[in-house]
């Protein structure tokens, strides 16, 4: 994430197209956002589609817009959202899921710089910078001949990885401890914890739908908590099923996740526990005694 947040600051000075892949729920939209707000077109719109929520019917209206009268019912002219992107940043999310004659058309208008509305007879010029996202390969499409080719190309100017969260298990802690805070003002919460074996729970989900699931969990934690620490059983996490070979294996008892959690908390925070405790939402004396009750005081 290092990495990749390193690169965003060259590429927002920058004005180019860029593809971001990664998982649903990984953050693409959030890195999309970043570009834009550290851009020289930051007091432009940013617009956002998802062209998976949008009927195939409908959505290249919503791209590129209408004029009166261009199909029943279209009462009034609409600018597309391409148009609405004037002067900023569009979004194109789950651009693997176009149509390929509305690919084409969107070819033509990143080329071109211009789009005409459905129904109209002149082009409007526009001036927007592309940011689209998949959680497709792309490449991959473009070989099954279900993404136009030249498009891919036009896309793929930049291309960023957002890694999924089971490849980043350091930042559950941190990333936690935001949603928690940011859940818990909500709900008038302010002094809710991560308890340890919470911490532990966390380490050992693989979260495939990734910090959206992840906000998601917190956010049921807040609202069922009863009591002023966020249990294991309030994350709502599936308790994983032993495998074929499970009795190949050597048991991992609960101490070990919570130890595991600990230890994850501590390399984080450089072995400075009171930047741990701070992370974790206790005084020091509470994260002392769980180092002590789990066998990692030295």
């Amino acid at each position: 994430m290092r990495r990749l947040l390193a690169l965003l600051l060259p590429l927002s000075a920058a004005d180019a197209t860029v593809l971001i892949q990664g998982e649903s729920g990984a953050g693409k939209e959030l890195v999309a956002r970043t570009l834009h707000a550290r851009s020289t077109r930051q007091r432009g719109p940013f617009v956002a589609i998802n062209c998976a929520a949008i009927p195939d019917a409908l959505l290249e209206s919503e791209l590129f817009g209408f004029e009166r009268g261009a199909f029943t019912g279209a009462a009034r002219s609409k600018p597309g959202r391409i148009e609405l992107a004037q002067g900023g940043t569009l979004f194109l999310d789950e651009i693997a899921e176009l149509t390929l004659p509305c690919q084409a058309k969107l070819l033509r208008a990143l080329q071109e710089r211009e789009v005409e509305r459905l129904g109209g007879v002149r082009p409007f010029p526009v001036d927007v910078r592309v940011v689209a996202a998949s959680n497709q390969e792309l490449r991959r499409l473009v070989e099954d001949r279900r993404f136009r080719e030249d498009l891919y190309y036009r896309l793929n100017v930049i291309t960023l990885r957002v890694p999924p969260l089971r490849e980043r298990r350091e930042d559950l802690v941190p990333l936690a401890q935001v949603l928690l805070e940011r859940h818990a003002r909500r709900v008038g919460r302010s002094t809710l914890t991560l308890g340890a074996e919470a911490v532990a729970a966390l380490h050992e989900h693989d979260w495939p739908g990734n910090v959206r699931e992840l906000d998601n969990c917190i956010l049921r934690a807040v609202i069922l908590s009863t009591g002023p620490e966020i249990a294991r059983d309030d994350l709502g996490l599936p308790v994983s099923e032993p495998g074929p070979d499970a009795a190949d294996r050597p048991s991992r008892s609960p101490a070990a996740s919570i130890q595991e959690g600990l230890l994850a908390v501590l390399a984080r925070c450089g072995g400075k526990r009171h930047l741990a405790a701070k992370m974790l939402g206790i005084d020091r004396s509470t994260l002392w005694r769980q180092l002590r009750r789990y066998g990692l005081a030295l």
